[in-house]
């Protein structure tokens, strides 16, 4: 752990349940772990990250690493939505979280990406950037909400229900599109495909409208 990490939560199997077996915090930063939030049947850790301003302060900076061991369940959480205020002079704020949800993985890299062979991210941010971030948001959700809906059976409705459904198969290509920023004025597309031509047609399409801006098409076809 850094020397500058305000916290430090490890949640591990003790008694066959999960049980938090380290909860450290200092200044700025405060963690909650309340005794009874479910039922008794539930096994679930829960916790509750705090600040002593009421949010994130001018020059405040908050690092919290988390460890959740194999089999465990936790839910870390805050009370409300997190408050930033505005810096004072130069004094610059930060949150980092740092979180290992799986330790020792026998799956070699290979086995972890499957069939996807080719991985990429963009970053739009600007207001001037708005619309076109929209777009692809918009055409991206339609894209994976199209390839990832299970193919139906058919039939009529008196069709035997003892034959399992059939299980959907995996898109050649996988996108999400994230905002981020105040007011989200910032994006960021991640990108997998099974190969670098999915990807290079996908940001090619998608970016077409930066030529504007950039004088040119980026990944345009030469």
């Amino acid at each position: 752990m850094a020397e500058a990490a305000t916290g430090a939560v490890r949640v591990e199997k003790v008694r066959g349940r999960s049980a938090l077996t380290r909860c450290f915090a200092r200044y700025p930063l405060k963690l909650i772990a309340p005794s009874k939030v479910g039922p008794a049947s539930c096994d679930a850790v829960w916790l509750y990250a705090l600040t002593y301003g009421g949010g994130i302060v001018s020059g405040d900076t908050i690092s919290c690493t988390v460890s959740v061991g194999d089999g465990c369940t936790a839910a870390i959480t805050t009370q409300a939505s997190t408050k930033v205020y505005k810096a004072v002079g130069s004094k610059c704020s930060e949150q980092l979280l740092e979180v290992l949800l799986e330790q020792g993985s026998n799956w070699s890299l290979a086995e972890q990406m499957q069939e996807y062979n080719v991985i990429a991210m963009v970053v739009l941010l600007g207001p001037k950037l708005k619309s076109m971030q929209e777009l692809m948001q918009a055409e991206v959700r339609k894209l994976m909400s199209g390839q990832l809906r299970p193919p139906t059976s058919g039939g009529s409705l008196y069709t035997m229900r003892s034959q399992p459904p059939p299980r959907p198969q995996r898109p050649p290509l996988i996108a999400s599109c994230s905002p981020f920023g105040r007011t989200g004025t910032g994006m960021v597309a991640r990108v997998a495909a099974v190969s670098t031509e999915l990807v290079y047609s996908f940001l090619r399409h998608h970016l077409a409208a930066l030529e504007p801006f950039l004088g040119a098409s980026p990944y345009a076809a030469s």
